[in-house]
């Protein structure tokens, strides 16, 4: 099979300020539909814009994905920004992120004045009951297509395998993604290196590791809002991983450095997150709203979500070199395979508790084959499961 990694991958499509309104359209959309997290957000954003758009191929996905995971910060939402900067240049940039951030923020933004005001959060079990089997559907569509993509060759397919497993066993994420995709590259370095009898060298730089200093401070500190933004600031700067990681990092600074929050706040604010579209990052919007009014929303929002914008102009400047060089190349091609892993693993876990009876089943499956025939916006086969639910409450309430 010919290198589907060749840089002229890299230059795939032009960017053009004149898209500029297909990009505000879509993100918008996807930030007002993507329910399920991380993994089902990637999911509708390559059915969108490699399956029914054709903006990109599934190898330029999963690299966009490659790159999004080396670098901190919420992952669907700087494959939001890439995108947006691939079809209209920096406009897109800034556009596609903070259309796809913003519908989050303003629906968080209401839960979260009416939990302060009510001093609880709306229960919408009845209508994840019927969303979450159709986020399943979406997500192993995604790792179907993707995967036909992604791994070539039995040895892909053993080193995903063993990601998968990894991953379930709890190893940390990171260690799997970037463990697994150095020894994917290292092994067809070798056999590339073996086959040729060719002499080079390089070393491989190591994505920049960062350290989080823990204030030794016991007392609740005096809340301000430069305070609130400098904290959020930093944990969009370091943190990698999912919204459980968030939820370590959030626990440590505002619960028992500083004191802003009680426990049952911080998962009130993680809950709304998780279940409301667009990013869980989006967790900020809340807190801070809960501690600092509309200005301490504002200001959270923007913090954790800057640094994204910052690193994604950063790694582009990465993406064409990375990708020109064969042993860079390698390396990337097994990043993007512990990725998709990684995926499917999240996938594994979410199905045990979405899946939970014989219609959730059926739901899931005939999304799926709905998804793979017809193609169709994955946002009305969200709204049709949670119309399932909504009927199924109705029912039990009968």
């Amino acid at each position: 099979m010919p290198d589907s990694g060749a840089a002229s991958q890299i230059t795939e499509i032009t960017p053009d300020v004149g898209h500029l309104p297909e990009v505000t359209k879509l993100f918008l959309r996807l930030g007002f539909t993507s329910l399920g997290g991380p993994a089902a957000h990637i999911a509708m954003m390559r059915q969108e814009v490699v399956v029914r758009r054709k903006w990109i191929s599934d190898q330029r996905f999963v690299d966009l994905m490659g790159m999004a995971n080396l670098i901190p910060g919420p992952t669907s939402t700087e494959l939001a920004i890439y995108l947006g900067y691939l079809r209209a240049g920096w406009p897109g940039l800034i556009v596609g992120g903070i259309c796809f951030i913003g519908p989050a923020m303003l629906i968080v933004l209401a839960f979260a004045w009416a939990y302060v005001r009510f001093g609880s959060t709306p229960q919408v079990n009845w209508l994840l009951y019927g969303i979450q089997p159709v986020v399943i559907a979406i997500i192993a569509q995604a790792l179907f297509g993707l995967g036909k993509t992604v791994l070539r060759g039995p040895f892909a397919v053993v080193v995903a395998a063993v990601a998968v497993v990894l991953y379930l066993l709890g190893v940390p994420p990171l260690l799997v993604l970037f463990g697994l995709g150095a020894v994917f590259g290292i092994v067809k370095m070798l056999a590339a290196h073996q086959r040729s009898h060719a002499t080079g060298g390089g070393l491989l730089a190591a994505p920049f590791a960062t350290t989080v200093a823990a204030s030794a401070a016991s007392a609740a500190v005096p809340f301000s809002q430069v305070a609130l933004f400098l904290t959020f600031l930093k944990i969009g700067a370091v943190l990698y991983g999912s919204g459980y990681v968030l939820l370590a990092f959030l626990q440590n600074d505002l619960v028992r450095q500083l004191g802003w929050l009680t426990e049952k706040q911080l998962l009130d604010a993680i809950s709304v997150g998780q279940f409301t579209p667009g990013p869980v990052f989006t967790t900020a919007t809340f807190i801070g709203y809960v501690v600092g009014g509309w200005l301490g929303a504002l200001l959270a929002t923007i913090a954790i979500f800057l640094p994204s914008f910052v690193f994604v102009a950063i790694i582009h400047q990465l993406a064409g070199p990375l990708r020109r060089t064969p042993w860079t190349r390698a390396i990337l091609d097994g990043v993007n395979i512990s990725a998709l892993a990684l995926m499917a693993g999240v996938t594994l876990q979410l199905g045990r508790y979405a899946l939970v009876d014989p219609l959730t089943v059926a739901l899931a499956v005939i999304s799926f084959a709905i998804l793979v025939r017809y193609k169709p916006n994955s946002a009305w086969l969200l709204l049709g499961g949670g119309a399932v639910g909504m009927l199924v409450n109705l029912l039990a309430g009968a």
